[in-house]
């Protein structure tokens, strides 16, 4: 592969994964597969269904409400522990 196919590549996994509600302006990308033959992915254009975003904002939003009471717990650990050794 060469360094635009390789950027191309880089730049439609990118949007996969962190942007996958933006639409990529390059419609097809070309790869190599194992046995070294060349192929085309093409992005076909879907529709967004509201819900299923919706549900995935939620999911997220959970996430991160999961992670911050954790944090805040090891965080109170923390210094419960350390009240605890200095009052020793």
């Amino acid at each position: 592969m060469d360094k635009e196919n390789i950027v191309r590549v880089g730049y439609v996994c990118f949007n996969w994964i962190y942007m996958s509600g933006e639409h990529i302006s390059n419609n097809s990308v070309e790869t190599q597969n194992y046995e070294g033959d060349l192929h085309s992915l093409k992005h076909q254009k879907k529709r967004v269904d509201i819900n299923t975003l919706l549900n995935k904002v939620r999911e997220n939003q959970k996430k991160e409400k999961l992670e911050s009471t954790i944090f805040f717990s090891l965080v109170a650990a923390i210094i419960v522990v350390t009240g605890i050794i200095i009052s020793i």
